[in-house]
């Protein structure tokens, strides 16, 4: 895994004391962003799911090259408001309370994903007394059922078996005609269906293919408009062969088809990790090699409390060893050997493991690790207070050419951590 030079540059640069730190290319974001938005045709929405990485700046910059967020909490939903004013919402995720309900009703949020005939009601009786005489647009969100091989290869299934999210696709027509009659309030715009995580471009064809066929043929026996379908997100993140992307433009072709085979429809995306993982790395130092039984260890400062993600999903993050040639410390460095080595953090278990079998022949104590896609789904849900060592810092850099300034503290208290924009 070969590190981008501004980004290897500045893990150079930092002193050992600012380890670890996670780095963002914002640069990198926004050609990516692009290239996504330009892959896609007319007709296809993209709402960037907030809960892969909320940071602000972030959010920013993907408000140019999106056209809102899903947020799936009153914690988001404040949070991406703030950060990004005057953004689409769209407030999704089953278990609302009425408080994130009249939140969301107050804040002026656009789409409303309806989990349940429980969410519908609370939906229904807080809009009456809360913006009396709005309307209020809705997605009913179903678990529905598809071939059985489009979600084989899935690395997180949420529908077409028994979960907790979405109606039964058994109750659909009841729903639809409780929406439509006993809710005038609520303006039923079409459907939600994300059913998957980890799939492929031509697995994604095949699911959006069944939503919205499905989705179709239920308003049409309601003789109502099927104005949007949600296909959700999902597309795949390849940690063990990071190369290899999610096509892009195969996806935007065959929603091309989809769409002109359903005119007037708007198809709309919910990426998260496919947008944000690529652009952030995560960076540290060595703090210690040993040899145990045979096999070779580096404990890592920092580790899964910060780093979740290989040890969620069971894989070994992709990794590049940046040498330190300068030893400031009197007693000699620890050095590995010529086998594999297994890159460990610094918790009280055997589970804080980073990256197994990675060859890096004369490792040593002071050199530093650069940990790759860690832009989605890393610091924002690892466990940060177990044995309570320090946070890491946040470094962003700039998608243009301006004078190095610092930033400032994100504006949720619990998002704080040390963050600096570079300039």
């Amino acid at each position: 895994m070969t590190t981008p030079p501004s980004v290897r540059a500045r893990v150079r640069a930092l002193p050992a004391d600012a380890l670890p730190a996670y780095v963002y290319d914002l640069g990198a974001l926004r050609e990516h962003a692009w290239a996504v938005r330009s892959a896609l045709p007319s007709g296809v929405e993209i709402y960037y799911a907030a809960k892969a990485n909320p940071d602000a700046p972030i959010l920013t910059e993907l408000a140019r090259w999106t056209d809102g967020f899903e947020v799936s909490s009153g914690g988001e939903l404040a949070h991406v408001r703030d950060c990004v004013p005057g953004a689409p919402l769209a407030f999704g995720g089953p278990g609302k309370t009425p408080a994130e309900i009249s939140s969301a009703l107050r804040l002026g949020t656009e789409r409303f994903h309806v989990e349940s005939v429980h969410d519908l009601r609370m939906l229904a009786d807080l809009a009456a007394r809360i913006v009396p005489g709005e309307s209020i647009a809705v997605l009913l969100r179903f678990n529905l059922s598809v071939a059985q091989h489009a979600l084989a290869n899935s690395a997180l299934a949420m529908g077409g078996r028994p979960t907790p999210f979405g109606i039964d696709p058994a109750e659909a027509d009841a729903v639809v005609r409780r929406l439509v009659e006993q809710h005038p309030q609520l303006e039923l715009r079409g459907v939600h269906a994300h059913l998957a995580s980890g799939l492929t471009a031509p697995e994604q064809l095949t699911v959006a293919e069944a939503v919205v066929d499905w989705s179709a043929r239920l308003m049409a026996r309601h003789d109502l408009v099927l104005y949007e379908v949600n296909v959700g997100g999902g597309m795949t993140v390849d940690y063990a062969r990071p190369q290899d992307r999610f096509d892009w433009h195969a996806y935007g072709r065959g929603l091309a088809s989809l769409i002109g085979r359903h005119p007037g429809l708007t198809v709309r995306i919910e990426p998260g990790r496919a947008l944000t993982a690529y652009c952030g790395w995560y960076a540290t130092e060595v703090l210690d090699v040993k040899h145990s039984h045979g096999e070779e260890f580096a404990v890592l400062r920092g580790g899964t409390h910060h780093l979740r993600t290989p040890a969620t999903k069971g894989h070994d993050q992709p990794c590049e060893v940046l040498a330190v040639d300068d030893w400031p410390h009197p007693w000699p460095r620890s050095t590995v050997g010529q086998g594999p080595v297994t890159l460990v953090g610094q918790l009280c278990t055997p589970k804080d493991v980073l990256a197994r079998n990675v060859a890096a022949p004369g490792l040593r104590t002071g050199d530093r690790v650069v940990f790759a896609i860690a832009g989605a789904y890393a610091w924002n849900i690892s466990h940060h207070e177990f044995l309570m060592h320090p946070r890491p810092g946040f470094l962003f850099l700039p998608a243009d050419e301006e004078p190095m300034a610092a930033g400032t503290e994100r504006s949720s208290e619990q998002l704080t951590t040390r963050q600096t924009v570079i300039r």
